[in-house]
């Protein structure tokens, strides 16, 4: 079965290839499926059949022939080992392992976050109240390839009140972030909206767009490593999240010029030199510390998590490039003393090293 969809280009729009803008606007999930379907006749402009390179006018009216989405069946419960922080009859803190999605999507069906959550906890104790069949715990994500600490909630009255908490800024998210470049300032604020790429569905970015969220993402500079032949040198920042769009962190610190070291989507625009990631294959970004009111009890939690091995074997063979540490990185690094490393090694991550 089939659907039509349509949309009316807007000013900002305009200007845009066709199978851009389908994919831009929602019609298609790709580029490529939008070029598919207007070469199969299936997309109109204004009640005629173009060429995907048409460029799209303000006011004109386009029309797609979509295909029904498929049926989302319930996850199953996967014997996946989980780092378990803290944990009541309300809600678990984590440390996510690389290479875990969390939640099942067209691309992971399991495997996930979801799936570990269902084995450990039961479905009959976990929280919805997203809605979906697949999404049973979850109240905010961290990206595939990020680490670090999250919330799962086992209750609909947690989880309403933790994104609640989230929305309303009350939820204290820090991460680690290694970028490629020496930043100046030790102190700094992005605060410029993001959207879907234009030209690439995989990708945001920060984009002037009807569609374009509102993103604000500060940052403080730990440490500083000298630049060498083969790169432009290194910066440790912490970021923190004022509000949590896609690829944040890794959209935000790319438009300032710094991309996370070893990200795979968004290296274009790091150094080209293969050894500049420092034999990375994932972002090094690293959700490392979590504190937030309990939504039942009350009491304030606070939760800090060291670097895994591949992230700290990498900033390990910076040590003696660096240019010393900032008092807020001392600060950092002596309260990491103190706290827990990830006791879950991925090993579906190592598997596909």
């Amino acid at each position: 079965m089939s659907q039509l969809a349509q949309r009316t280009v807007t000013a900002a729009e305009a200007s845009q290839r066709l199978d851009a803008y389908c994919a831009s606007c929602g019609l298609f999930g790709s580029r490529a499926a939008a070029a598919k379907a207007i070469e199969n006749g299936e997309v109109q402009v204004n009640g005629q059949t173009v060429a995907k390179k048409h460029l799209v006018q303000a006011g004109d009216l386009v029309c797609a022939l979509q295909a029904e989405a498929p049926e989302v069946l319930p996850a199953a419960a996967e014997p996946i080992p989980l780092d378990v922080r803290f944990e009541d009859e309300h809600l678990l803190v984590i440390s996510k392992q690389a290479m875990l999605v969390c939640h099942p999507c067209d691309d992971y069906r399991s495997g996930t976050l979801v799936n570990a959550l269902l084995h450990h906890c039961g479905p009959e104790h976990l929280c919805n109240v997203q809605g979906e069949d697949d999404r049973q715990g979850i109240v905010h994500r961290l990206d595939r390839d990020t680490t670090g600490l999250m919330m799962a909630a086992k209750t609909d009255e947690a989880g309403q009140a933790l994104m609640e908490a989230i929305q309303v800024k009350a939820v204290d998210r820090r991460y680690l972030a290694l970028v490629h470049g020496i930043l100046p300032h030790d102190t700094g604020m992005i605060d410029a909206p993001i959207a879907r790429s234009a030209t690439d569905r995989t990708r945001m970015a920060v984009r002037d767009v009807p569609s374009a969220r509102d993103a604000l993402t500060t940052f403080k500079v730990l440490e500083r490593f000298e630049a060498a032949p083969k790169d432009n040198g290194y910066t440790l920042v912490e970021c923190k999240l004022f509000t949590g769009r896609t690829h944040q962190i890794r959209v935000h610190m790319t438009y300032a010029g710094h991309p996370l070291v070893g990200d795979p989507l968004y290296r274009a625009h790091a150094p080209k030199h293969s050894c500049a990631d420092l034999g990375l294959n994932r972002q090094f970004l690293h959700s490392y510390r979590l504190g937030f009111v309990h939504p039942v009890t009350g009491e304030q939690l606070e939760f800090a998590d060291n670097l895994p091995t591949d992230l700290s074997y990498a900033l390990d063979d910076l040590e003696g490039r660096s240019m010393g540490k900032t008092e807020y990185g001392e600060n950092v690094a002596n309260m990491l003393a103190f706290a827990p490393y990830p006791s879950v090694e991925s090993w579906v991550y190592e598997e596909a090293r």
